[in-house]
């Protein structure tokens, strides 16, 4: 890592978990790091949240969130969020904010604030119902591979046990089958799970990367990435974890 820093570095950014494959990096060995080179380190927290790990206290300077996402928890908000610890980086910010007119609404605010108040109550129900689903399909022989931090095989594991307090709500898979076709009959035959490119709200999502949030990536970018055509990334709600196992058992039928 060091030997991509260098005089003209200015900022380290850095998204743990990462969107749609759940790497991990190490927040507080990276922000170390970066801080030796006089680098400031920002990290985007959407699918952690604040509730499962908290960038500020791993040594990074600014941390990101799209709140449209797990804070709003509804999916009736557009709205981002930067928070720092520092008092002349938030006043260096805050002049950017102000003369860039980068300022949301009231009922926007009310919202994000509304879901804030659930987020401890959402992001429990989250996690206990992503750690059956990424169990139920890596047992499953439709499904190649699981992307979920919570299983012991994920590369980023013990990473994942050191710096979140538990693995969030997003599981992603790659089917068997790694075709196009595959994935949209998985995600038609779903009655739960709404095909949409959010995450986050208290309903069960689910999105073909490939097509969708990833769809401008040129091909072989992708193709280094991971994100397959057979890719799918689940972002798991609070609905009742019986219902959604269902659902996933039948859509995943030969």
């Amino acid at each position: 890592m060091a030997e991509h820093l260098s005089e003209r570095t200015r900022l380290l950014w850095l998204e743990s978990p990462t969107n749609p494959l759940l790497g991990l990096v190490d927040i507080a060995a990276l922000s170390a790091l970066a801080h030796q080179h006089g680098v400031k380190v920002a990290v985007d927290n959407t699918f952690a949240t604040p509730y499962l790990q908290t960038p500020l206290d791993l040594g990074a300077d600014i941390v990101v969130h799209s709140a449209t996402k797990y804070l709003g928890g509804h999916s009736d908000v557009l709205l981002g969020l930067v928070a720092v610890s520092d008092d002349e980086l938030f006043k260096a910010i805050k002049f950017i904010q102000n003369s860039a007119g980068a300022v949301p609404g009231p009922q926007d605010c009310f919202l994000t604030l509304r879901g804030i108040k659930t987020l401890h109550l959402r992001m429990e129900r989250h996690c206990d119902n992503a750690e059956k689903v990424a169990a139920f399909l890596a047992a499953h022989p439709q499904v190649e591979k699981v992307f979920f931090p919570g299983l012991p095989e994920h590369p980023g594991h013990d990473v994942a046990r050191r710096q979140m307090r538990r693995f969030g709500g997003i599981v992603s898979i790659w089917l068997k089958d790694n075709t196009r076709a595959a994935a949209d009959r998985f995600a038609s035959r779903l009655q739960l799970f709404a095909l949409a490119e959010s995450l986050g709200g208290v309903e069960s999502l689910i999105n073909h990367s490939y097509t969708m949030s990833h769809g401008s990536m040129p091909p072989k970018e992708k193709a280094r990435l991971g994100i397959r055509e057979g890719g799918l990334r689940l972002s798991v709600g609070v609905e009742d974890i019986d219902d959604i196992l269902a659902d996933l058992a039948q859509a995943l039928q030969a």
